[in-house]
C-alpha cells in the first residue's frame, strides 16, 4: 500500500534521506524544493517500507489504509503532484561527512536558536572536533517553532524533538538569555570562536504604506502571533476584539493562522499551549467575521493547500468566496483550458470553487477570502474603524503577470486590521554587515560578505531568513542551515577559518559580568519540564511561562 503525506508536513526532508526508492519529492536537489508547499509520495513507486513514517518529525505520513475523512483527501493531492512532475526513482546515496584536519578543534558560535540555527548545528555536531555554543536573547530556544507556529498545529511542533536530539550532543552547549550586542559584542565572539554563524531571523514585519496604518486597532500579524504564543516581549500587547469584523491584509499561511485563532472555539484552543492571557481575551471576543485580502488572484495566493483546505473544517465557521473573484490571469486560464495547469494551482482552484459553492449556515461565523483587492487607507476617529479597498486587475507585459489598480473602490467597517504581508530582517549589532535594502546579512552561500567591498569575511557565516530573506518554512531552513554548515566545514578543512585569538572558556564569566543571567542546557530542561508538568495538570501540551523572570526562576529547578 502506498504511503501518504498530509497537512502537517514541514518539508524538513528527513523522510527523503531514509527512503530507499526515492519516491518522495521534491528532494533538496530539485528546483521545486525551495518553493514546495509540502512533500509528496509517488504512489506508483512507494514500496510500503515504513521508513518515512518513523523518520517524520511531525507525524504527517500514513499508510493509505489508515487515513480518516480529513486526511484521505491527501491521497489524491500526493498523486496529482506526479501528473506534471517528471521524477525518477532509485536508491538515495547517503551523505558522508567530510573528514576534518587531524588533531584540530573548531569552536562555533551560533547566534539564534530557531530552526535554521538547529539545522546548521545538527550538521556541525556530527564532527567530534567541532564544539557548538548556541546563543539566544530569550531564555527558551526554538524560535518561531515556539513563538510562531500556531498553538493548534501540535504536530508541527514535533520538530522540537529533532532539535532536542541535537542539543543533547556532548559537543553542543546552550547560552540562552544572552543578548549579542549587549552582553557580548560580535568582535568578542570572533576573538573566541573560529566561526560565528548568525541565525537571528527576520523579527519585524513589513508595512502597508497606507494612510491610517498607525491608528490604534491597526496592528501587525507578527505581534498578534507573538502575543497568543506567549512571547515575553508581547505579554502586555493590546488587541481590540470588541468589533464583529477583523480584516487581515495578505493571504499567506500566517494570515490563515490568525484568522483561525480569531474564529476557532476557545474551548478547543484551551487544550493547546496558547498563552493564558490570549485565551482569556479570545473568550470575550466579539469577532464574527474575518476578511482575508489578497492583492492578486487565486492562482497566485500565498497560502498552502493544506492550510486552505483546513479552513473548511473549522466547526461553526463558513468559508465565503465570491465565485466572481476566482478570476485567472490569461496564462493560467490558458493552462487550465489545455489541461496543463500546475497541479498545486489546480488543486487550490478546485478547493476554492468548492468553498464558493457551499451554502452559508445561519448563525455561523465567517472567514471571507477576497482576491484582487488592495487596501488604500485605514480610517477612524482615534482608532481603526474602516478600511478602503481598491479592485485590481491583471496586466501582462513581456510574458509576466502583474496587477494594476482600477477605479473601483469599496469600504469595509472593521475595528481590527492586521497586516500579514511578510517579515524583514534588522541589523544584528555593530560590526555585522547588513544590507538595508534587502533586509539581510549579505552573503554568498552562507559566507558573510563585507558590505563595503563585497569580499568574504573570514569566520563569519549566516543562515535562515536573515541570510536569504523571509521566505520558506522549516524545510527550506533545513536546506539553508545545512548549506551554511557545509561552508563552515569546507573552510575549516581548507584552512580558511581564522584561529581565534582568545578562548571560549571565559564567555560565561564575561556575559554574567555584564548582567546576563545565563541559562544553559540544564536550565532549559528545567523550564521545559515545568511547563510540561503544568500542562499535564491542565490537560494541555504545556503551559508556557510568558515572563522572563518566571523562566529564570524555573531554570533554577
Amino acid at each position: 500500500m502506498p504511503h501518504v503525506i498530509t497537512q502537517p508536513c514541514c518539508n524538513d526532508a528527513s523522510c527523503i534521506s531514509v527512503c530507499p526508492v526515492n519516491c518522495i519529492h521534491p528532494t533538496p536537489d530539485e528546483p521545486d524544493f525551495a518553493t514546495a508547499e509540502m512533500l509528496y509520495i509517488d504512489p506508483d513507486t512507494c514500496i510500503d517500507c515504513g521508513a518515512c513514517i518513523d523518520e517524520c518529525p511531525v507525524e504527517a505520513i500514513f499508510p493509505d489504509d489508515n487515513l480518516n475523512d480529513d486526511t484521505e483527501r491527501y491521497l489524491q493531492i500526493n498523486a496529482d503532484y506526479y501528473t506534471d512532475h517528471d521524477v525518477s526513482g532509485g536508491l538515495v546515496p547517503p551523505r558522508k561527512a567530510k573528514p576534518l584536519p587531524a588533531d584540530q578543534q573548531l569552536s562555533v558560535a551560533i547566534v539564534g536558536a530557531g530552526p535554521a540555527a538547529f539545522y546548521a548545528a545538527e550538521e556541525l555536531v556530527k564532527h567530534n572536533a567541532v564544539t557548538v555554543d548556541m546563543f539566544d536573547r530569550l531564555p527558551t530556544p526554538y524560535g518561531l517553532v515556539r513563538a510562531g507556529v500556531a498553538p493548534d498545529h501540535v504536530s508541527t511542533k514535533g520538530v522540537e524533538a529533532t532539535y532536542a536530539t541535537t542539543a543533547n550532543k556532548r559537543n553542543f552547549n546552550y547560552l540562552l538569555n544572552v543578548t549579542v550586542g549587549e552582553h557580548i559584542t560580535p568582535a568578542e565572539l570572533t576573538e573566541r570562536y573560529g566561526a560565528v554563524v548568525y541565525a537571528v531571523g527576520a523579527p519585524t514585519d513589513k508595512h502597508l504604506g497606507v494612510e491610517g496604518e498607525d491608528l490604534p486597532g491597526s496592528i501587525s500579524a507578527t505581534a498578534f502571533v507573538a502575543w497568543y504564543n506567549g512571547h515575553p516581549d508581547y505579554v502586555d500587547f493590546d488587541v481590540d476584539l470588541s468589533g464583529e469584523r477583523a480584516v487581515v491584509v495578505g493571504n499567506g499561511n500566517v494570515a490563515l493562522d490568525v484568522a483561525r485563532i480569531l474564529l476557532d472555539d476557545p474551548d478547543k484552543l484551551a487544550k493547546t499551549d496558547i498563552a493564558d492571557h490570549a485565551l482569556e481575551k479570545l473568550r470575550a471576543s466579539n469577532i464574527r467575521e474575518v476578511a482575508i485580502l489578497g492583492r492578486r488572484g487565486i492562482a497566485q495566493a500565498a497560502f498552502t493547500i493544506g492550510e486552505f483546505l483546513a479552513m473548511g473544517d473549522l466547526p461553526g465557521v463558513d468559508v465565503i468566496i465570491d465565485p466572481a473573484e476566482l478570476v485567472l490571469d490569461n496564462q493560467s486560464q490558458s493552462a487550465e483550458d489545455s489541461g496543463t495547469l500546475d497541479s498545486s494551482i489546480s488543486t487550490r482552484l478546485r478547493i476554492a470553487r468548492d468553498f464558493a459553492g457551499r451554502a452559508a449556515t445561519d448563525g455561523n461565523k465567517r472567514v471571507v477570502f477576497r482576491f484582487l483587492v488592495s487596501p488604500t487607507a485605514i480610517a477612524g476617529d482615534g482608532k481603526a474603524e474602516s478600511i478602503t479597498l481598491v479592485r485590481n486587475e491583471f496586466v501582462e507585459a513581456e510574458g509576466r503577470v502583474g496587477i494594476a489598480a482600477t477605479d473601483e473602490t469599496e469600504t469595509l467597517e472593521t475595528g481590527l486590521v492586521m497586516r500579514a504581508v511578510g517579515y524583514k530582517g534588522v541589523p544584528v549589532a555593530e560590526g555585522v554587515p547588513f544590507d538595508e535594502v534587502r533586509g539581510v546579512i549579505p552573503n554568498e552561500g552562507g559566507r558573510v560578505l563585507d558590505a563595503a567591498d563585497g569580499q568574504k569575511v573570514p569566520g563569519l557565516y549566516v543562515t535562515g531568513w536573515i541570510k536569504r530573506g523571509a521566505t520558506g518554512g522549516i524545510g527550506r531552513n533545513r536546506q539553508c542551515g545545512e548549506e551554511t554548515a557545509h561552508a563552515v566545514i569546507e573552510d575549516f578543512i581548507e584552512g580558511v577559518t581564522p584561529t581565534p585569538s582568545g578562548s571560549r572558556d571565559d564567555v560565561v564569566d564575561l556575559v554574567t559580568g555584564r548582567g546576563a543571567n545565563v541559562i544553559d542546557g540544564a536550565g532549559w530542561k528545567n523550564i521545559d519540564a515545568a511547563e510540561k508538568a503544568a500542562g499535564k495538570e491542565a490537560g494541555r501540551r504545556r503551559v508556557k511561562f510568558v515572563k522572563i523572570s518566571d523562566m529564570e526562576a524555573a531554570a533554577q529547578g
